[in-house]
């Protein structure tokens, strides 16, 4: 049973890193698409702000990591 916790705890953690690197992939692609794709004239609700990209790139990596 100890044997059985562990392999549990061991991939548990792997799941917590792949998630953590997808969402911080995703929060750099967001960024880097408001950079060189977004909208400069602030009409766009999503790409005008490098926050509100940066964020939304962020949900979509978490959401491919699941």
């Amino acid at each position: 049973m100890k044997c059985l916790e562990s392999i549990k705890i061991y991939f548990e953690g792997k799941k917590v890193l792949r998630i953590a690197i997808f969402s911080v992939g995703g929060a750099i692609a967001g960024f880097l698409y408001y950079k060189f794709v977004g909208c400069r004239s602030g009409t766009c609700p999503i790409t005008s702000n490098p926050y509100i990209s940066t964020f939304w790139g962020a949900l979509i990596g978490f959401l491919f990591s699941i």
